[in-house]
């Protein structure tokens, strides 16, 4: 869940994570559908799937876990980083973990390395082998609360009088970010909503349920029910929600489903459909469907 999230963001979606899978074979008995929504919000969908994945594998070698970095790097998802902190902080392994937060602390110490290799074996060569788990963690906090990119606070750092950079570095230019409209239409149907299935083989949330996205050229002036902001990677995607009718999305309508609050809650949604609908007040018990002209 840490792999491009948050720790903030992370700990409530951790908690009911355990709460629904408490065991890898819990995990792996369960349908990928109920994994994706229980991951829900995080983004990255394709992370949901490779644990699954590796849940799978553990479970067929009796809930064997992997205790080397190598073991742990040949299941689906695991990378380099990862492998060597699960390794090192629950299996002892004297090998050095390496994230951002790490590379920049031993950047700044050594001055700037040549490449990946030439950072880890830096990183490396600083481990204490004696308590490996413990030191990539320390490691790992002090990038994250000390040696921080934009204001690293030298004064404090245990590793100041080592250390050849002191202050902040030049920072990396970052990739320019995006902006589109979206308009999603709200098509209710007395208590149902109406969501639709992105497809299997998109490159995107595949197979996830959302609201239909309408056309701009069918807003034509109306009034939003909801105006947000959602962002995904270097994106802001601009989105604007709208009450419709099944007779206006009539092609949404014919590939969609219809689905109950109770239900929708269970589905993996997207995560921007997730946000509106709990903005939004849910539909009524009974009644025609909401509708605006167009």
């Amino acid at each position: 869940m840490l792999q491009q999230t948050r720790v903030a963001a992370v700990l409530d979606h951790y908690v009911r994570f355990l709460r629904r899978f408490p065991t890898v074979q819990s995990l792996a008995a369960a349908r990928e559908s109920s994994v994706l929504t229980a991951w829900s919000g995080l983004g990255y969908y394709h992370r949901a799937r490779r644990m699954h994945r590796a849940a799978k594998l553990i479970a067929r070698e009796g809930g064997r876990f992997p205790t080397t970095t190598g073991e742990w790097a040949e299941l689906p998802g695991i990378g380099r980083y990862t492998a060597a902190a699960i390794a090192s902080i629950c299996f002892g392994e004297p090998v050095a973990a390496v994230d951002g937060n790490v590379e920049r602390v031993v950047d700044r110490v050594f001055g700037r390395a040549q490449g990946n290799k030439a950072v880890s074996a830096r990183a490396q060569q600083l481990l204490d082998p004696q308590r490996p788990g413990d030191f990539n963690q320390a490691m790992m906090e002090l990038g994250a609360t000390i040696c921080t990119p934009r204001a690293p606070q030298c004064m404090v750092c245990p590793v100041s009088a080592f250390c050849r950079t002191r202050g902040a570095q030049r920072p990396v230019p970052q990739a320019k970010r995006r902006s589109r409209r979206v308009f999603l239409a709200l098509v209710r149907k007395n208590a149902s909503t109406l969501l639709v299935r992105r497809p299997m083989d998109a490159s995107l949330m595949a197979g996830m349920w959302e609201l239909p996205e309408m056309p701009s050229a069918r807003v034509n002036g109306a009034l939003p029910l909801l105006r947000l902001r959602h962002s995904i990677t270097i994106t802001d995607y601009h989105v604007a929600v709208f009450a419709a009718s099944p007779e206006q999305l009539q092609d949404c309508a014919a590939r969609g489903r219809w689905f109950t609050r109770r239900q929708y809650e269970r589905l993996p949604l997207t995560g921007l459909t997730r946000k509106v609908l709990r903005r939004l007040p849910p539909a009524p018990r009974e009644g025609p469907a909401e509708s605006i002209c167009f």
